[in-house]
Formats: C-alpha cells, structure tokens, sequence
C-alpha cells in the first residue's frame, strides 16, 4: 500500500480554514447494495430467500426517515460511544448516498429494454419524495458490480449499463437546459463519476472505483485527480463513496488449488486488483481524506482501517443497514445501524469518532 498522509501536508485545519474554506456541519446518510429485485413478473431467482424484497426495502426507508428525530446514541451494547454528538437530536439529514448494487441484475438482464423494473423499483423506493415508501431526502446515487457487470438479451448486451448510467446522469449532470434533481459540482461524462459540495466538505462519487475500467468503462482516475486538485488542494475535508472496499471478499483472487475466489488466492482478482488499489491511494496520497464508505459485502458491518485510510461498510440496505454520519470543523462520528422493525426502530451496532485535524 502507499502512504497516504491523512492531511497531506497542510499542517492542519486551521491553515484551511484561513485559506476561506467554509464551515462544516454535515449530517448525512449512507447506504449500499438495495439490490431491488422486482421483475415483470415476481422476483429475479433466489431473491425471496436471499431477503432481497421490496418489505425489507421498505423497512430500510421507515428506519432511514426515522432517524431525524431521534438522538446520537451514547452507548451501544452498555459501552459508551465517545461520539461528539451523543445524546443530541440527529436532524434533518442533508442527504443519503448509495454505495453501488442498486438493482440486483442490471436492471433485470432477462427483460426486454423499456422493460427496467428493478431500476424503476429502486428509482420509487430510494428517490427524494413524499410517504413512507420512498426516501424524504435528496439521494445520490451509485453503481456497483451489480449494475454494470450483467448483460442484458442480445442484441441489447450494453442495453442495461446504459441505463444505469442515464441514470445517474438525469439525476445529478447539471445541463443548460437541464436541471437534475440532485445536481453535482463537477461531473464526468466520461466514468460518471462526480462530486459535490456541503459547505467546507467535499464529497466524491466513484462507482465501483475510480479507477474502473470492467465493461468498457472509462476510468474516473484522471477526472479524480483533477477534481481533487482543484476543489480540495485546500486541506478541506474529503469523503470518498465507493463499491468495493478492504475487506477480504473485496480483495479476495482466484485460488487455483481450490478452484474458487478467496482471500487466499494468487491468481486473477475478483472484483478489483491490488495495482487498482495502490494507483487509488496514491490518487489521494496529499488530500485530507477523512472516510470512504462502501459496500459489496452484505451481512457483516465493519469500521476498519487500511494503511491511513478509515472505511465504513454497513450491512446491505434489504438487510436494513446503514451508516449515520456527521462532520463537523472539528470532528467526525459515524454509527451504523440497522432497521429492526418496519416503523422505523433501529439498532444501533458500531460507533466510531475522530477528531480532524
């Protein structure tokens, strides 16, 4: 791994913060791998047992819209927290970010074009409205393996790709006669990728990774450098948002003894390679990058760090996970959490706070 300096060489927030960064009260959600599974006609195969149904959707979004009124916890499981904000009312969220896995199959791989009903079911459920049924905040949206690597029916191979991409783009590419529900700062038209701002903090949407080139995608890793030099060379705050993470199924190659994908392997990876990993580290290498936030692994939660770098992964929202998150000048809290019933209790599993310096 690289090094990466975990704020470059600004010697602190306070040269920041001269230098006219504006201040920083972030609230925000984070959630990954929804999965919506609809079809034409029932579900996609396994998903009725793997949980992956629109009632634990549901579920997700009653404990997600339910956490403004409730309060920071100050102890989980009997153990204090030593969060910033414990025993503080949470507030109105400034948004949720989608860490990749949208739709379970592209879209729904065995359907005709015009036919995406899993994007439609994701697009009712986790898309800023009114009710219960669907999110009662602006939603930045992410794509992971699920969503790019499927093939739709021949001749419509790229037919589904494509469409979760539009996707993105109608939700967040700023146009002169367009004008997205969730605009971004900067984005890129090549991978897709984009990034935005709250206040002081700069956040970073990278898909599957920046580096990302599967399926004839471009790679976000120019446009990430770029972006990065230009709207946080000021020591600001970073956050990155991506689908695969650290952990060992993330990571994991082929094992040709044992003819399967672990962690053990020495072939061919899996999902991302350990050069993907290093060029993105060293992307990052001078930039006060605080969290990044992923997904693909579904059951377990997990704060963890690798190298300088701190990672968050929620359990997979159709299990009812997420991750609550607030950044401020001076400090950064994250819980995560999971839906334990369908009006909207929660239980809160892990706590993590810094200071940022």
């Amino acid at each position: 791994m690289g090094s990466l300096g975990v704020f470059g060489g600004f010697g602190g927030y306070a040269k920041a913060q001269a230098a006219g960064v504006p201040a920083i009260d972030a609230t925000f959600l984070f959630v990954c791998d929804v999965h919506a599974c609809r079809m034409a006609s029932g579900l996609s195969p396994n998903c009725q047992q793997e949980g992956k149904t629109d009632a634990n959707l549901l579920r997700n979004i009653a404990a997600l819209n339910g956490l403004g009124d409730k309060d920071w916890p100050a102890e989980i499981g009997g153990v204090a927290t030593a969060l910033r904000s414990a025993g503080k009312r949470i507030g109105t969220p400034l948004g949720l970010v989608v860490g990749g896995d949208m739709t379970d199959d592209g879209g729904g791989q065995v359907t005709q074009p015009s036919e995406g009903t899993q994007l439609l079911q994701f697009s009712q459920r986790y898309q800023q409205g009114m009710g219960p049924d669907r999110v009662h905040v602006p939603v930045y949206a992410g794509l992971g393996n699920h969503d790019l690597d499927q093939n739709g029916p021949p001749p419509h191979v790229d037919w589904y790709r494509r469409e979760l991409r539009d996707y993105i783009e109608v939700n967040h590419r700023p146009g002169v006669f367009f004008k997205p529900a969730v605009p971004a700062t900067n984005y890129d038209t090549d991978s897709d990728c984009y990034s935005w701002d709250w206040g002081g903090l700069h956040l970073i949407q990278t898909h599957r990774f920046a580096g990302d080139t599967g399926h004839g995608a471009v790679s976000g890793l120019p446009w990430l450098k770029q972006d990065l030099a230009t709207y946080a060379g000021d020591g600001r705050p970073v956050v990155l948002f991506q689908h695969y993470g650290w952990d060992a199924f993330s990571i994991e190659n082929w094992d040709p003894a044992k003819k399967t994908f672990d962690d053990e392997g020495s072939g061919a990876p899996h999902w991302w390679s350990e050069a993907d990993r290093e060029a993105l580290v060293s992307a990052l290498g001078a930039y006060n990058v605080v969290g990044i936030f992923h997904g693909h692994q579904h059951e377990t939660p997990m704060i963890y760090r690798q190298g300088k770098l701190d990672l968050f992964k929620p359990k997979a929202a159709y299990m009812g996970g997420f991750a609550l998150v607030r950044i401020t000048d001076e400090a950064m809290d994250v819980v995560l959490g999971e839906a334990n019933d369908d009006k909207g209790g929660v239980t809160f599993t892990n706590a993590f706070s810094k200071a940022i310096k």
